[in-house]
């Protein structure tokens, strides 16, 4: 067990999976957290029910916070960024925003990633019109305890939509990626808002659904044939107003024709683009980004969570899009790569 501490950059799911999984075989790490308070996304964007487990993102998330926090292991630093990071496998030397250097024999990146922006898809309404909310606001508007509102006047919405690939698959702005839970948090959603206002119509527009793997029967089916969500197959040419309802204008690609619904509110299911930080992080650490401007890993059948710089690992949706469960399986696996690349530099020498 090496003497220096890993640290471990993100103190998101990933990175709070990385810091316990060390902990647990007696390994210490440090947790440089650059907002007030750990948890990620999840905790900070106010995230409601989680996809695929259904519990509640500040549960859930809140759990994991509290059993790192209260280690004796692992040390937390919050509002804390990292300035400098030289040395080697080993022998890192780190910087941190704070003036304070400290050496590490590993680094886990675990920085997650950035919402997208809607103010990028402006014919789509965002940034017009009140009633044009993202995926992250409906979120947020569960978690708090008020319900699903229309921002506008606060009524309960009658009809809403929900529309798929904002920022995702989309080369005239520059995402061409998937961004992979999309399409399962939008059901999810939708299920939600039914259960709540139970009068009110969701309509999901789309081009696929990518509900993957074992989700496509708990998301994909139970919300149309249980909640009774409808899924338009559609491209959307635009997204108006008469002043009071939003209006989605385009055309129906299963029937070939054009379609034109009101709405009370319609709700953007917004992509996930790479950090905006991950420029300076590639800087920072001397680690490659993908085409795409995530952090670049090597294949999986050498070390897990391998970078382009030896000692230093990525996990999570650094390394582009990624679910909450995946990325907590990264992190662990991270930082288990890191602790055997420390264990066998101690060797060495």
């Amino acid at each position: 067990m090496s003497n220096k501490p890993i640290l471990i950059v993100g103190g998101g799911p990933a990175g709070l999976a990385a810091a316990y999984s060390l902990a647990s075989v007696g390994q210490k790490s440090v947790l440089v957290e650059k907002e007030d308070r750990l948890g990620g996304a999840p905790i900070l964007s106010g995230y409601a029910k989680l996809v695929p487990s259904g519990e509640w993102a500040k549960d859930a998330i809140g759990s994991m916070v509290d059993r790192v926090t209260g280690n004796k292991l692992i040390t937390v630093k919050t509002d804390t960024s990292v300035a400098e990071c030289s040395g080697d496998v080993g022998d890192f030397k780190v910087k941190f925003s704070d003036g304070e250097t400290t050496g590490f024999s590993s680094v886990v990146l675990c920085t997650g990633f950035t919402h997208f922006d809607s103010i990028n898809k402006p014919e789509w309404g965002f940034g017009t019109y009140d009633d044009v909310v993202t995926t992250t606001q409906v979120e947020q508007m569960i978690s708090s305890g008020q319900g699903v509102r229309r921002p506008s006047n606060g009524d309960k919405p009658k009809r809403v939509a929900i529309l798929l690939c904002v920022g995702s698959r989309d080369r005239q702005i520059g995402r061409e990626w998937c961004s992979k839970i999309c399409c399962t948090v939008s059901a999810n959603l939708a299920m939600e808002i039914r259960e709540e206002l139970p009068d009110c119509h969701v309509y999901i527009y789309y081009m696929d659904i990518r509900t993957f793997g074992l989700l496509e029967t708990k998301y994909y089916w139970r919300s149309q044939e249980e909640f009774k969500v409808k899924y338009i197959k559609a491209r959307i040419a635009e997204v108006t107003s008469d002043g009071d309802k939003i209006i989605v204008k385009g055309e129906d690609t299963l029937v070939k024709r054009p379609i034109t619904i009101p709405f009370d509110l319609v709700v953007h299911a917004i992509g996930m683009d790479p950090n905006v930080d991950n420029m300076l992080i590639s800087s920072i650490f001397d680690v490659e980004l993908e085409t795409n401007g995530f952090i670049d890993r090597k294949n999986a059948y050498g070390e897990l969570g391998a970078t382009s710089r030896a000692g230093i690992y990525v996990a999570g949706s650094a390394t582009g899009p990624e679910t909450i469960d995946d990325s907590i399986a990264q992190g662990t696996a991270a930082a288990m790569s890191a602790l055997a690349s420390s264990n066998l530099q101690i060797a060495a020498e």
